[in-house]
This record gives C-alpha cells, sequence and structure tokens, in this order.
C-alpha cells in the first residue's frame, strides 16, 4: 500500500507521518510526504524529536506534491485542515483521500517542556493511526473495501 501524505508547508505533521509510518510498517505501507507548498526545510524540532522517540530522520525532506505525479497513492491523507480544503492534483484522483486534523505541535507557543509535549502527543497520535493503517493494508483490500475499512478506522 502506499500512501502520501499531505500537510500545506510539508515541514512537521506530514514529514512526522511519513517517517513513522515507514519505519513502522516495515515496508508493509510505503509513505511519503509532500505539501501544496512547501517550505523548503523540515521543522527542526520535528527531526529532533522523531529522533528522540527512535524514528529515523534519514532522507526527509520538504517537498511539493508535484514531486509525486508518478508515485500513484492508493491513499492521500491530508494532516492539516487548510490541506483538506484544497483541491488536490488530478493525478490523486484515482487515490482514497482521508483527512486526519493533527494538530501543529509546532504552533505551539509555551517553554520547552509544553513544546515537547505537543510533539510527543503528535507522535502518539500517529503511531496508533499507523497502527490501524497496518491492520487494514494486511488485508490486502479492493478500493471499495480499502474505503470502508478506512472509515471504520476513524479516518474521515
Amino acid at each position: 500500500m502506499k500512501i502520501l501524505y499531505i500537510c500545506t508547508h510539508n515541514r512537521c505533521r506530514s514529514i512526522l507521518s511519513e517517517a513513522i509510518t515507514n519505519q513502522l510498517a516495515n515496508g508493509l505501507i510505503v509513505a511519503k510526504s509532500a505539501g501544496s507548498q512547501p517550505a523548503g526545510e523540515v521543522h527542526p524540532l520535528s527531526l529532533k524529536y522523531l529522533a528522540e522517540s527512535a524514528y529515523s530522520t534519514e532522507g526527509l525532506i520538504s517537498q511539493s506534491w508535484d514531486d509525486f505525479e508518478s508515485f500513484e497513492p492508493d491513499i492521500v491523507v491530508t494532516v492539516c485542515d487548510s490541506a483538506a480544503g484544497e483541491a488536490c492534483p488530478l493525478y490523486f484522483g484515482k487515490s482514497l483521500k482521508v483527512h486526519w486534523g493533527l494538530s501543529d505541535p509546532s504552533k505551539i507557543e509555551g517553554d520547552e517542556s509544553q513544546i515537547k509535549q505537543a510533539f510527543l502527543h503528535c507522535i502518539d497520535q500517529i503511531v496508533e493511526r499507523v497502527k490501524q493503517l497496518e491492520i487494514i493494508a494486511k488485508q490486502n483490500l479492493d478500493k471499495p473495501g480499502l474505503k470502508l475499512a478506512l472509515a471504520e478506522a476513524g479516518a474521515h
């Protein structure tokens, strides 16, 4: 199963989702991430808290969804509300669309401890959702079955 995580700037939540999915799913799911308006750099705290949580940060870059025209994801997951409201490029037309609506830990204002907790909470949310995706991927469902399984898993 192939998944493309989309967030407007592709520097935090979509990056976290890509790294966590690729490590937890052990090749069962191939994840990439992109943005409609990529920042061009990954948020440094995304890299810091992924590494502290024992996730590989190797190869993570902020890039445009235009770079994935030939990727042909089975599922496109928007992780921010603004990306969910954007029209996806036509080449994602065959992909199922799912919205996770994760809060952006990079926008938290507070002390270092509060910011760290926001990142760790986001990572925990992604881990739980990836575990559900892994169960679904093991079922090797056709598109209607996949859509139903995603709906039952609480993705919307």
